[in-house]
């Protein structure tokens, strides 16, 4: 099973996007409005430079311009820029390079006198770059320490809910008197869901209790008169008196007596939850029952070329109730012959416990087959005596047993039951 994201791992991954992307913006807004307000600045310095030295050049014609290490005027006529400055269009030009130095270049005409103002600004850039990683140092190192605080915050408010998960998943079916505890602390939409899943338990278990007190009831209540009826035929078999067609009647009921006593017992036991099922097992010697409830199905086969024949009979055992055994091979037994008019019926036990039985019958097409596991899937209706396959099927489910069928037309049908695990 995949493993999912709890909550807080969603959480962390949107605000961690959302902080990024947040970062990401700001970063480029502040870069853009740095670039943006520099260049106006520098504009504006230049230009009110060269504007003084031509002020003062207007008024005293003798004025000359005195470079700096910082600073130089070009101009023509007069000193010519250097070549890498002499093409370059009027206007403002940032980060040019000239040497090893990055400088600033301002080109401008006023009466005929072209004029390269150029100013260097290694040094500045260099202090604008340390400036720019510090602050972007500052605004990771906050969003890491935002990140941890976060982080923590959300690890204290979701801790009700992850403790209210975890005691979710330690419910066991099995147990009663459970309830969800939330603390003090918890939000109200937690003790919301934990009101509701109590209520919800509480009331799983009040039916879970009238469904046993219904079951044990049942179970009294329904054998009893089945038993009375067993009981009554076998004491009229006895008279030795009795005539052959009453006696064969008398058999008859008996018989189906004894089929309806199977048939609640396992009604009954799919009722029931396995685990308390699994108290009533019983060790059955599965190589000792065979026979017996062939046996007690030999009178199906009266009327018909018909016989059962015992390939194998490998030693083996299950923990299940008698019962419900007798009533599951029994029920492949009775459809074997219920749907076969003339030859063999193949009866083997493997070692595993699995019972195998292969019949000379009409058998099934694939489409059949198909039709008849759908059947059992979803628990459809049956035809024919017996428990039916949809309930052995759902008998199987139950007890964890393994039941297929293979088949074809004409040639019969081989039915596998596996009693065990």
């Amino acid at each position: 099973m995949k493993r999912r994201r709890s909550l807080r791992a969603h959480i962390l991954i949107w605000l961690g996007g959302y902080a990024l992307l947040l970062t990401v913006a700001v970063v480029l807004h502040g870069y853009i409005l740095n670039e943006v307000a520099e260049r106006l600045v520098w504009d504006s310095l230049m230009r009110t430079e060269l504007d003084h030295h031509l002020q003062r050049l207007d008024d005293d014609p003798r004025y000359g311009w005195r470079d700096t290490d910082d600073l130089q005027l070009y101009s023509v006529p007069g000193r010519a820029p250097p070549p890498t400055l002499a093409l370059l269009p009027e206007g403002i030009h940032d980060e040019l390079v000239l040497g090893d130095r990055e400088v600033l270049v301002l080109v401008q005409a006023d009466q005929g006198v072209r004029y390269t103002l150029v100013l260097d600004i290694t040094e500045l850039e260099s202090q604008e770059d340390t400036l720019t990683l510090t602050v972007l140092g500052l605004a990771i190192g906050l969003v890491v320490v935002m990140g941890a605080l976060v982080a923590w915050g959300l690890r204290r408010s979701l801790r009700p809910l992850q403790d209210l998960a975890g005691d979710i998943g330690a419910l066991a079916p099995d147990r009663a008197g459970q309830r969800i505890a939330v603390g003090e602390k918890a939000s109200a939409e937690l003790v919301v869901i934990a009101s509701a899943l109590n209520d919800y338990l509480r009331r799983h278990e009040e039916f879970v209790e009238r469904e046993r007190v219904f079951i044990d009831t049942a179970s009294h209540e329904l054998r009893t008169p089945i038993a009375i009826i067993a009981g009554a035929s076998e004491l009229a078999l006895d008279q030795p008196e009795l005539p052959t067609p009453a006696r064969q009647q008398v058999q008859r009921i008996r018989r189906t007596a004894r089929d309806v006593e199977r048939l609640i017992a396992l009604l009954l036991t799919l009722a029931k939850d396995p685990a308390r099922l699994s108290r009533n097992n019983e060790l059955v010697m599965l190589h000792e029952l065979l026979p017996e409830i062939i046996d007690d199905h030999r009178h199906l086969m009266v009327g018909k070329d018909l016989s059962v024949v015992i390939d194998e009979l490998q030693p083996s055992s299950v923990s299940a109730p008698l019962h419900i055994v007798q009533a599951a091979i029994g029920n492949l037994l009775r459809n074997a012959i219920e749907n076969s008019d003339r030859g063999e019926i193949h009866v083997r036990l493997d070692a595993d416990t699995t019972v195998t039985l292969q019949d000379p019958g009409h058998g099934m097409t694939p489409e059949d087959i198909s039709r008849l596991y759908a059947q059992m899937a979803r628990g459809g209706g049956r035809e024919g005596g017996g428990i039916g396959l949809d309930l052995l099927a759902r008998l199987c489910e139950h007890l964890g047993w393994t039941l297929s069928i293979q088949s074809a037309p004409g040639r019969g049908t081989i039915s596998r039951l596996r009693l065990s695990r």
